[in-house]
């Protein structure tokens, strides 16, 4: 399962941050670019609860991700082309779609997998294995991504994805994913009322860190590309390699950090989280203030990094922890439709910030504090492992 993210991540590697640079270079306004954005994370949402549905009634964990690399391949194929804004959203709303499948049932995979077989390992450490490869494919596509760029082909990124997703359908032909439990089909409005309050702060918590992501994939590229107040706007090839910089220290931290915080309370992990956010916003704000601001820019990749590494597979093992196994599908899809809700709304109102005040000191700032201030969520989260 770990070669399936890989593989997958690293095809849309390219396509999720450099995506941006591609329809910027095509003359697209900022606004436009993020509604693309936006409306592919709506129609996210209703990938993400069919796919949630289908594991609760038992359906194979390999289904919703054979589908999800059907439409990636649709999607990828109408904006190899694409020259107008309507082939443009229609691309990215394939693409929303498959995020949409993907996520709920390949995070569920996780626990289902660390538990079968011979030697079952904890579960944590198993999230903390599959999140170093999705950081390594997803660092390894933006790192082609910006060869592309650097040869005038950035285009080529949907084509890479084009191959990966072949490749993934390739791999789950040769070893399926597993069956989840089915949830028995009575009185799953009174088990909801059971497991859903103990996950409410974890998923408030997510909806806002999951907002960073969204923002590194679709403001940072076009910040980078037009500039600050005093910072100087970067070429597309230099934009796309500081952002390959953040993936590549993902990549070498997720792994000795997934393990670490895997050892201790989720609360911990999810604190962390926050404040190095936090940390890597305000540099990108500062960064805006000074002609030298590259150096705070490349400065900012580290805490960013931090963040995010310390976030995904800690909030994951907290939703395992907190829901009962016939449940997982559906609870899976509710943390997975946070990061389609914040690929949603952060991208709107990015491009807003951008194109209002013409640089993203405004956007920065705001997002430091709004991070500082999700502390005060993490007292609430109390998870404790439940009987299978």
């Amino acid at each position: 399962m770990a070669w399936i993210r890989l593989v997958a991540s690293m095809g849309a590697g390219g396509v999720i941050y450099l995506t941006p640079i591609v329809f910027h270079h095509a003359s697209f306004s900022a606004r436009a670019v993020t509604e693309g954005i936006g409306l592919a994370a709506l129609a996210g949402t209703f990938g993400r609860l069919l796919s949630g549905l289908m594991l609760d009634r038992g359906c194979s964990c390999a289904l919703p991700v054979l589908l999800a690399a059907i439409a990636a391949i649709a999607g990828d194929i109408r904006l190899l082309s694409a020259s107008s804004f309507p082939a443009y959203l229609g691309g990215q709303i394939l693409l929303g779609i498959a995020a949409g499948f993907y996520w709920p049932a390949i995070e569920l995979a996780v626990p289902l997998s660390c538990s079968s077989g011979a030697r079952p390992i904890p579960s944590a450490r198993g999230y903390a294995l599959v999140r170093s490869a999705d950081a390594a494919g997803i660092a390894a596509g933006a790192l082609l991504g910006a060869l592309l760029a650097g040869q005038g082909s950035l285009r080529g990124i949907y084509a890479i994805d084009i191959f990966c997703a072949l490749a993934v359908v390739l791999l789950l032909l040769l070893r399926p994913l597993p069956v989840p439990q089915k949830a028995e089909s009575h009185n799953r409005l009174s088990a909801a009322r059971q497991w859903l309050p103990p996950l409410l702060p974890v998923l408030a918590i997510t909806l806002l860190a999951t907002a960073l992501p969204a923002l590194m994939q679709s403001a940072l590229p076009l910040d980078l590309v037009r500039g600050g107040l005093e910072r100087p706007a970067m070429q597309e090839s230099l934009g796309a390699l500081l952002i390959g910089l953040q993936l590549s220290i993902l990549v070498l931290i997720q792994w000795p950090l997934g393990q670490a915080l895997a050892k201790r309370p989720v609360a911990q992990g999810l604190g962390l989280s926050l404040v190095a956010f936090a940390c890597g916003t305000a540099l990108l704000a500062l960064s805006a203030l000074s002609r030298q601001g590259l150096v705070l820019v490349v400065a900012a990749q580290l805490p960013l990094a931090i963040g995010e590494a310390a976030f995904l597979p800690i909030a994951t093992e907290a939703v395992i922890e907190l829901t009962p196994r016939e449940h997982q599908g559906l609870a899976m899809a509710l943390f997975s439709q946070c990061f389609a809700i914040s690929a949603l709304a952060a991208p709107l109102v990015a491009g807003w910030a951008l194109e209002g005040f013409g640089n993203g000191l405004a956007l920065w700032s705001c997002t430091a504090i709004l991070c500082l201030a999700g502390l005060s969520l993490v007292r609430w989260l109390k998870p404790k492992p439940l009987a299978s």
